[in-house]
């Protein structure tokens, strides 16, 4: 079964980085929002799931950041002549950070969007026994210290259904 995770985690890292990906949906979402919020660059995505705390003490970081790690693998066999037909809940980890409370929680909302409009348009079969059927639960964390002196978190949690022999 980590395998299942690993693979799942992999393939939604891919997902968000390609060319179709979460650059791509925040560049076009900042114009189209006319934000007045400071542009950060491109989002700087990794396959990990560790606190802020944690990222921060082990290494120079660029935000913002998406981290996408799975939380939970479940093998319900749901088909049961299968190894595995279940489902993995993945989460990407949106981090925004700035230097100044004004256009944070602003900033964080473009960036969710974005990972939403990915998960959006990626319905479907994504190969290898792996399909997204939509739907997806995002959270928002309160602002913090850390990163450039604020740091905002938002999860967006989504399940993927397996079906592999």
């Amino acid at each position: 079964m980590a395998k299942i995770g690993s693979i799942a985690t992999r393939k939604v890292r891919d997902l968000f980085a390609g060319p179709e990906g979460i650059n791509l949906r925040l560049t076009n979402l900042r114009s189209a929002a006319q934000s007045s919020a400071v542009d950060p660059g491109p989002v700087e995505i990794r396959s990990q799931n560790a606190t802020v705390d944690v990222t921060e003490r082990g290494e120079t970081l660029r935000y913002p950041l998406l981290l996408v790690y799975g939380e939970k693998v479940i093998n319900s066999l749901t088909e049961k002549f299968r190894t595995f037909s279940g489902t993995v809940q993945v989460t990407a980890e949106m981090r925004h950070s700035q230097d100044r409370l004004e256009g944070l929680q602003e900033g964080l909302e473009l960036c969710a969007d974005a990972v939403t409009q990915v998960l959006d348009e990626n319905r479907g079969d994504w190969g290898s026994g792996m399909y997204y059927a939509g739907g997806y639960q995002v959270a928002y964390g309160a602002v913090k210290q850390g990163g450039l002196n604020y740091i905002q978190v938002a999860k967006v949690t989504f399940e993927i259904g397996v079906s592999v022999s």
